[in-house]
């Protein structure tokens, strides 16, 4: 059967193709924005919290440590503080929620600063994680020291003058044993990527919107595969 060949003007080309530029732009417009919006994580909208607490002289023996005076200066003593307190989905997590407050008061960031000792980490955790909590400035950094008080530290990371070396499971044990509500699935420790011995950066803490201890979620099946655990003394 011989081959029909069929040729469309050109004008009616150009017509078309702009009939369907057109038809694009109309959808996307109508579903665009929405689904973006969609997206956009609403304040208070979570599962649990993640109390972080970092190992201070870990944070203090690097480079964006040595330059943190208010932390990491001659005297400073701290061990066991307040990194944030993180809004979590069971899989995920928000971060950059809109708020109204953007500013922290003087006095607020005063009132916790024995627990979180940078006036930089609070305005940066206000930001990233606070604002996503549901609560004024005033409610998450007062929740936040509350459950930091709630954990009890066992003696031997409250201020110690020498090395610590543990392994990842023992600290882990040290704190369940300090602290009758806590079971071994509501921690989690960080230490990087090393195998062999490595520094502790952190422990962080499952904790429900009531504000009591809870199983973590999905996001904190990684943790320290550090056989030796150091924790540098305070200074």
């Amino acid at each position: 059967m011989p081959r029909i060949a069929i040729q469309i003007p050109a004008e009616a080309v150009r017509a078309i193709l702009a009939s369907c530029r057109i038809v694009l732009f109309l959808f996307l417009a109508s579903f665009g924005p929405a689904g973006a919006a969609a997206k956009a994580p609403v304040p208070g909208a979570f599962d649990y919290y993640v109390l972080a607490l970092s190992w201070s002289p870990t944070y203090c023996a690097e480079e964006a440590g040595r330059n943190d005076h208010q932390q990491c200066a001659p005297g400073r003593r701290f061990a066991f503080v307040v990194h944030g307190l993180w809004p979590q989905y069971s899989k995920g997590w928000p971060e950059f929620c809109r708020t109204r407050e953007t500013w922290i008061p003087q006095n607020l960031i005063d009132s916790v600063m024995d627990v979180m000792p940078s006036k930089r980490l609070i305005i940066h955790e206000w930001k990233k994680h606070g604002s996503c909590s549901g609560l004024s400035q005033a409610g998450y950094f007062h929740t936040a020291e509350a459950i930091f008080r709630a954990v009890k530290i066992p003696a031997r990371y409250l201020s110690p003058l020498a090395p610590v070396t543990v392994t990842p499971d023992q600290l882990v044990t040290d704190f369940v044993k300090s602290n009758k509500a806590l079971t071994m699935d509501m921690l989690s420790v960080q230490c990087g990527n090393a195998t062999g011995k490595a520094r502790l950066s952190e422990l962080r803490v499952c904790v429900n919107k009531q504000g009591s201890f809870t199983a973590c979620g999905k996001n904190e099946a990684r943790q320290c595969k550090a056989k030796t655990l150091v924790l540098l003394p305070v200074k």
